[in-house]
């Protein structure tokens, strides 16, 4: 049987963004040239994620960063991969990341009207397993009248929202790129979820997942178990509640203990994912710029829910660049079955 010549109508994210600034009359092209330089960040982490074990960058540093958490090998390097691009583009003014005790703020004379808010390398602690990891980040514009404080990134998520549906350029942005058998980049600006697939012999993100859409209930829930333990009544009675229902039908668990992985699983076949607080851990685990919002913003864009449990995540008022919250996201009727028991 004849085979069909491939496809030359491809769809790039290059292409993508450039199209959607051409029906933006406002556009200036800064947030193109931001995002060309966030996908070379991700293609350069994807090349030595894959290489980590030849190039000596699978173990710890032997050091720490500002959470506590002893850094890989490929922590350090992907964070620098991140700075020293951000800050090349020109397009930046504040830079935030989980591996920097403080806010990075670019010279005067070499500041653009945008902030990153990032987690280089999510999931390090599975880096020596070859399990799936990524990057998770933001795109805020500053505010009117400033010239890039840390008061750009400390707003509620809705009111960056709010914005990023206004036109392009006060576009912000939410993403993550996982790294794993293929790199996958998964992104938002406000209108809907748009899946990418690096393509490594012609060195580009191909659209390969147009508008992603969560479904309304999935058959999958993904908890740390292994907490338990420490778990509130109410995580713990809702486990239960999916373990053994009324119907008979359980769900299945699927946890990798990589936020990035299992966001995207969650995004692509619905269910839930929770990291929530518990005795151990009282203002929960994830962080809340870097994290919380971008997967938040990604997941009601998706069309499903994300919350503390007893509030959306993205109305947090922001009290510090670390700040940690609790998390449910998912399918919109799993996320309200939680809220349920902390009614």
């Amino acid at each position: 049987m004849d085979q069909q010549p491939p496809s030359t109508e491809i769809v790039t994210l290059t292409s993508h963004v450039l199209q959607s600034q051409q029906h933006s009359p406002a556009a200036t092209g800064d947030l193109t040239i931001l995002l060309t330089a966030v996908q070379t960040t991700c293609k350069f982490i994807a090349t030595n994620v894959r290489r980590a074990g030849l190039l000596n960058l699978i173990g710890a540093a032997g050091t720490a960063n500002v959470q506590g958490e002893d850094q890989k090998k490929l922590d350090i390097l992907s964070n620098d991969i991140m700075i020293n691009s951000l800050r090349a583009c020109g397009k930046c003014s504040v830079l935030i990341s989980e591996e920097n005790d403080d806010p990075i703020l670019i010279d005067i004379p070499y500041r653009g009207k945008y902030c990153v808010v990032f987690d280089p390398l999510d999931g390090s602690s599975n880096i020596d397993a070859g399990v799936n990891i990524g990057t998770i980040f933001g795109i805020y514009k500053v505010q009117d009248g400033s010239d890039g404080q840390v008061s750009d990134v400390l707003r509620p998520g809705k009111e960056m929202v709010a914005a990023g549906r206004a036109n392009h350029e006060r576009a912000l942005c939410r993403s993550y790129c996982m790294y794993g058998s293929s790199a996958n980049l998964v992104i938002s600006t406000g209108k809907g979820v748009d899946g990418y697939t690096l393509d490594n012999g012609i060195g580009e993100f191909i659209l390969t997942h147009p508008n992603i859409r969560i479904p309304p209930r999935g058959k999958i829930y993904s908890f740390n178990e292994g907490n338990t333990l420490f778990f509130h009544e109410p995580v713990k009675k809702y486990l239960e509640s999916v373990k053994n229902p009324a119907n008979g039908k359980p769900y299945s668990a699927r946890y990798i203990g990589s936020m990035v992985a299992d966001v995207h699983r969650t995004l692509l076949y619905g269910g839930i994912f929770g990291y929530p607080e518990d005795k151990k851990s009282k203002s929960g685990k994830l962080r809340l710029l870097y994290e919380g919002f971008p997967m938040a913003f990604l997941t009601e864009q998706a069309g499903g829910l994300a919350t503390t449990g007893r509030e959306r995540i993205l109305d947090i008022v922001p009290t510090g660049i670390h700040q940690r919250i609790p998390v449910f996201l998912g399918s919109k009727e799993d996320v309200e079955d939680v809220l349920k028991f902390y009614a």
